[in-house]
This record gives C-alpha cells, structure tokens and sequence, in this order.
C-alpha cells in the first residue's frame, strides 16, 4: 500500500515558516511598542552606565529596513529618524576622512611581534612596507585562538590574489601552450563556447537564468563566467593570463557580458545589483529560499570568493566592497547565512582590493562581532584601538553605506 497521505517534511517545514513569521510580526510590532511604553519608566531607573562600551538597541524593523537597502525613491518615504539623511552622509564624509587618518597614524602600525598578527595580511602594511610586502615567511599559529590558524592559510591565498599572483611564471607558460591563446576572452566576446559543456555565453544569459537547480549541481560552468588567473575544478577551463586581461578591459562586449554574469548568479543567490554604477546590492525578493540553498551548500562560498576575486581582475572592483558589506550584514547584523559566515571573514573581506575599504569592512565586521574575544582578522592592538575609540559606537550606529563605501573605490589601495 502507497501512503498517499500529506508528507510530515512538508507539513513540518510550513509551520516553521509560519511559526519564522509569526515572531518576525512580534519582534517588529509588539517589542518596540514594549520598549516605547516601558521607556519613561526606565529613564527614573537606569543606573549609571560607560557610554562607550553600550551598544545602542534599534527596533527590529528598522534594521530590517537598512539591510534591506531600500531608497527614497523606492520607497516613497523614510522613518521619521531618517529624514536628515543627507546631513548624515555629509557628515560621514568628514568622518571618514577623519578615519583615513586615523588608519595612517603610527598607532595604527603593526609588527611581527604584535598578537594576531598574520604575515600574509598587507591591510595594515604602510605604503613604505608595500614596495617589498609580498610575504612568505609563516609565523606560528596564535594557539589559543582557534579561528587563527584558519584565516592564516586563508590570508596566503587571498594575498596571492591581491599582489596579482607574483609566482605565475608556471601557469602562463602552461596556458602559452594550449591551441587557444585567449580561450576566456574569445569566450566572452562570443566567438567559442566553454568546455566541455559547449555553452554560448548568451545562452547563460538567456537560458540559465532562475535555473537553478542546473547552476547548483552542474560544476564546470563558474571557471568560465569568472575567470581567474588560477587554475580551477574543471580542467578544461583555462586560467587567464596577463594578455587577456589587457584586452578584456578594453572590451566593452566582454565588460557588458560580465555584468549580465554577475547578476545572473547575484539571483541565484537571492540578491539583487540596484545600483549599476556603485555596485550596491540588496536582497532580492526570493532571498529566503535563496539563501536556505546557499547555506546548505557551502561549495557556493568558493564561487562567491571567485566571483570577488574576478570582479576585482576585469574591471569591477569597485562591486567588491558592496557585496562583502552585504554579506557582513546579512550574517553579523541579521544572523542569517551562518554556515557562510567564516567564508565572509576569512575569504570575501579580503577580496577587496582597496586598502582603506577593506580596513573599513574589518572595523565593522569587529563593531558587530558578539564574541570580540575570538576576532582574529586583524591585530589585538587594532582591535583595542577600536574598543578604547569614543567613536566606536557611532561609527556602528552610522557605519558607511555600500553606495559610500564603493565611491571609495576610487583611492585604488591595494
């Protein structure tokens, strides 16, 4: 006899997702309701507290509304605590302008002998130490931070990519050999299809989009709609070589088609490009199952550091430090994403090629880190810098929006 009766896994999962729905119309209804009535009680109460080391407690719903990045345009109006929004970006401005300062100061100079140092990290060297700053002496692990050994064979490679992979003399000579001198290239401006499916680049455009289920579980297509100068999976795919990168730049078909790359797999993970000129991102309107998938799928987190990494090579790397804020919001301000999280600290921050937004995200990542004691991605000595700053909790409150942190881009730091 078939059972034929309703599936327990389905029914299970529908009242998780209304149970999920129920508590999120609690938390942004009833909580701050709670919290405004109960506050004139409170005020006669509230003992003595640091200021500094308080962090300040928002409603849910308008932390749900920042991360979700909607504009005045699109959304007609703004709360009432945002209605001087142009005196706040103004005002971030000569913040950050302060910040650069304050990152070039001599306390922000680290050495060898400093805890959580990372020989491999060049985001707090100094222009004088970048002439001679690619790297490849180890120091030992810190052991009692266990995350530390992690990010330190993480920061080797993404150093490797920063520095534009110094030890590639191997790899070019390689790919001088193959039948095709500039397979990704001529692949991008549409005269041969990828290998070994046989795949025109704008049948991804046209045809894979919202196929999802194809993107997840087919493997060879991600080394050719981002190419790196690194060999990948699929050894038919080749890497690129300094030749093609030239020519790409100058390409405006290659460019084009990039982009249509990039927001093809944006919607596979549940985001949405809204700024084409800042590369400011936002949650696409099926984020949630979007994200359940990537998740549970933690291959994805190797496309997405291939995805930075290619964005930064071929002409979009001010798209970088958009989508990292993204993610650092999405899994340390909203708690989504979890098993990503490491990925976005170890890999995606340290994609980002500009040095001072890629200092940027670290500070924000550490304002928003709960267990501070176990952040190992920058130096002790920073991260007590940051602690002991009276402006710690501002900058949390009004850190930088991904639209200011991509005009950033243009001080080209690596």
């Amino acid at each position: 006899m078939v059972w034929s009766g309703p599936n327990p896994l389905s029914m299970l999962e529908c009242m998780l997702r209304r149970l999920t729905t129920l508590w999120r119309l609690v938390t942004m209804i009833f909580f701050p309701l709670l919290r405004l009535f109960a506050l004139p009680w409170r005020k006669n109460e509230r003992p003595e507290v640091n200021e500094e080391k308080e962090a300040p407690t928002f409603p849910e719903s308008v932390v749900e509304f920042e991360c979700e990045g909607q504009h005045e345009a699109a959304s007609g109006k703004r709360a009432a605590s945002f209605d001087s929004e142009p005196f706040r970006y103004k005002r971030l401005k000569y913040e950050e302008e302060d910040e650069e300062e304050e990152f070039d100061s001599k306390e922000y100079r680290v050495e060898p002998t400093d805890e959580l140092y990372c020989g491999y990290d060049s985001t707090w060297e100094t222009e004088q130490d970048q002439e001679s700053s690619f790297r490849n002496s180890r120091r030992p692990a810190a052991s009692r931070y266990y995350k530390f050994s992690r990010f330190e064979n993480a920061a080797r490679d993404m150093q490797n990519y920063r520095h534009n992979y110094p030890n590639q003399t191997k790899i070019q000579h390689w790919k001088q050999q193959a039948s095709d001198d500039k397979p990704n290239l001529n692949f991008y401006i549409g005269q041969t299809r990828t290998l070994p499916d046989g795949v025109h680049i704008k049948d991804f455009h046209n045809e894979w989009h919202g196929e999802y289920d194809t993107l997840e579980y087919v493997h060879t297509y991600i080394q050719w709609l981002f190419p790196l100068q690194e060999p990948g999976m699929n050894f038919e795919a080749t890497p690129l070589t300094k030749e093609e990168i030239n020519e790409f730049l100058k390409s405006s078909t290659a460019k084009e088609n990039l982009l249509k790359s990039y927001k093809l797999m944006l919607d596979f993970y549940g985001i949405e490009l809204c700024d084409a000129k800042t590369g400011e991102v936002k949650r696409a309107w099926n984020w949630s199952d979007r994200f359940h998938n990537l998740d549970s799928h933690t291959h994805n987190n190797l496309r997405i550091t291939r995805i930075l990494k290619c964005l930064g090579t071929l002409g979009y790397r001010h798209y970088q430090a958009p989508l990292v804020r993204f993610f650092l919001e999405e899994t340390l301000v909203n708690g989504e994403l979890p098993h990503v999280k490491d990925s976005v600290l170890n890999y995606f921050l340290f994609a980002v090629l500009d040095k001072r937004q890629r200092r940027n995200l670290i500070k924000f990542a550490f304002l928003n880190y709960d267990c501070k004691d176990e952040f190992v991605w920058c130096p002790k000595k920073i991260q007590k810098l940051w602690s002991k700053s009276p402006r710690q909790m501002s900058d949390k409150k009004d850190a930088p929006s991904v639209e200011f942190l991509s005009v950033r881009s243009e001080a080209q730091h690596v």
